[in-house]
């Protein structure tokens, strides 16, 4: 991984992380829209100017890659570099965590 990519991607933004963890199966954009609603409760509602200017840029970087299209919808999958981008923004994530828990415990 260049040092581009861990400037741009890690931290990551709540779009990215989300987008990066709905591609691991593949999906279209508003499938990813759907599974965000989903998994935060209706918290997170990516609209599709931020999902489909994240997915395009995510491609062009590539994390991420078309892999078919059906029934008008571009499906995309995470590749192997937008895996090991999602595992250091997980690594981070769990630190912080562990570090939280810790500072509440003093």
């Amino acid at each position: 991984m260049d040092n581009h990519i861990k400037k741009v991607y890690v931290p990551m933004t709540e779009t990215g992380f989300y987008i990066l963890l709905c591609l691991q199966k593949e999906n279209h954009g508003y499938g990813i829209v759907q599974k965000v609603k989903e998994m935060t409760g209706g918290e997170i509602n990516l609209t599709p100017g931020t999902m489909y200017g994240s997915l395009s840029k995510m491609e062009k970087d590539g994390l991420i890659e078309f892999r078919r299209e059906e029934d008008k919808r571009r499906l995309y999958e995470i590749t192997d570099l937008g895996r090991e981008v999602l595992g250091l923004e997980l690594k981070r994530i769990k630190r912080l965590y562990k570090n939280a828990l810790e500072a509440e415990e003093k």
